[in-house]
C-alpha cells in the first residue's frame, strides 16, 4: 500500500530524459489511496519509485545498461562509490570511457564497471542525456560543467538501502512482460517514451528499438487487459491528439497537467509543455 516518505535521500542517482521529479506533485494526487504490489515498467531514474517507496515493487526497464546500475547499487554499491571517486571530469579522459563500448574490451567489464562508467558518463556529459546511435554506442559529447557531482555516496546508499529492505523484483524485459503477473489490488505506473509532438521532436535514443506509435497502441491496449483484470494503472504521456483518441475511446480518465523539461539539446525548446496522466479509477476511492 501507499506510505510516507521515509527517506528523503532516496531519490534519482541519474538524470534522465523524460524523468518525472517536476510532475510528482501532479503524480502523487492520482496515486491510490491503497495497493498491494507497485509496478513500473519504465522506471528510468526511478522518480516516482523513490517518491512512493513502496515496499513491495517490480521495476522493468528496456536498458540493460541502466538495469545494471540498479542491481549493481542493490548488491555492490561500496564497491561502485570507490570505483566512480577514481573518474576525472577531463575531456580526454571522458571520451576515453565513453569510446569503451566501441572496444571488445568492454564485454570483460565487470557490472561494476559498467555501472561506474554510466554514472560518470551522465554526470558529466552534455545535459545529462542518456542516447546510443544505431550500433548501441554511447554518444554524447562531454558537458565540459566545472564541477559535476560524480558520486553521491549518501543518495546512493540510500537506495541501497531501499531496495534491500523492501521487496523490489528488478527486470529487464518488454513493458508488457514486466506486468504479466500484476493482478487485482495492485498498481502499474507507465512512463514510456512520449509520443513525439513533432516530427523532429521524437527521443528514442535511450534504446536501439525505439518506441513508436505501434508500441503505444500496444501499450494502450495492455492498459485495456489490466483494466479488465481489476488491476489500476496510472499513464504519463504527452498531450497529442493521437494518445488523447486513443484513450478516450477505451473510456478512460484523462488530465491534461504542465510539465517542465529541462533535458533537451535546443535550449528554447525547454520549458513548460502539455501532458497527460491517464487512469482507470478515482482514487479517493480504495
Amino acid at each position: 500500500m501507499a506510505k510516507v516518505i521515509e527517506n528523503k535521500l532516496t531519490q534519482p542517482f541519474l538524470k534522465w530524459a523524460g524523468g518525472k521529479r517536476q510532475l510528482l506533485p501532479e503524480i502523487r494526487k492520482y496515486v491510490p489511496q491503497k495497493y498491494n504490489t507497485y509496478y513500473e515498467a519504465f522506471v528510468g531514474a526511478g522518480a516516482v519509485l523513490f517518491d512512493l517507496q513502496p515496499k513491495k515493487a517490480v521495476i522493468n526497464d528496456i536498458n540493460g545498461e541502466l538495469v545494471n546500475v540498479y542491481n549493481v547499487i542493490k548488491n555492490n554499491v561500496e564497491e561502485l562509490i570507490e570505483d566512480l571517486k577514481t573518474h576525472k571530469n577531463e575531456s580526454e579522459y571522458f571520451y576515453s570511457i565513453r569510446d569503451l563500448d566501441r572496444q571488445s574490451v568492454y564485454k570483460d567489464l565487470s557490472p561494476v564497471k559498467k555501472a561506474s562508467r554510466i554514472i560518470f558518463l551522465n554526470k558529466t556529459c552534455y545535459n545529462g542525456l542518456f542516447r546510443v546511435n544505431s550500433h548501441g554506442q554511447f554518444n554524447v559529447p562531454f558537458g565540459k560543467y566545472k564541477n559535476p557531482e560524480i558520486v553521491n555516496e549518501n543518495v546512493l546508499r540510500a537506495v541501497h538501502t531501499y531496495l534491500n529492505e523492501n521487496d523490489v523484483i528488478i527486470l529487464n524485459e518488454d513493458f508488457s512482460s514486466a506486468v504479466s503477473t500484476a493482478k487485482k489490488g495492485d498498481f502499474v505506473y507507465f512512463d514510456p517514451p512520449y509520443d513525439p509532438v513533432s516530427d523532429t521532436s521524437s527521443f528514442t535514443g535511450y534504446s536501439l528499438d525505439g518506441f513508436n506509435r505501434e508500441d503505444q497502441l500496444r501499450l494502450r491496449d495492455l492498459c485495456v487487459s489490466l483494466d479488465s483484470k481489476g488491476v489500476k494503472f496510472l499513464l504519463s504521456n504527452s498531450a497529442t491528439d493521437f494518445i488523447i483518441e486513443k484513450y478516450e475511446e477505451k473510456g478512460f480518465i484523462i488530465e491534461r497537467v504542465s510539465a517542465t523539461r529541462n533535458i533537451n539539446s535546443i535550449a528554447t525548446k525547454r520549458g513548460k509543455i502539455d501532458e497527460v496522466l491517464v487512469r482507470n479509477y478515482d482514487p479517493n476511492k480504495n
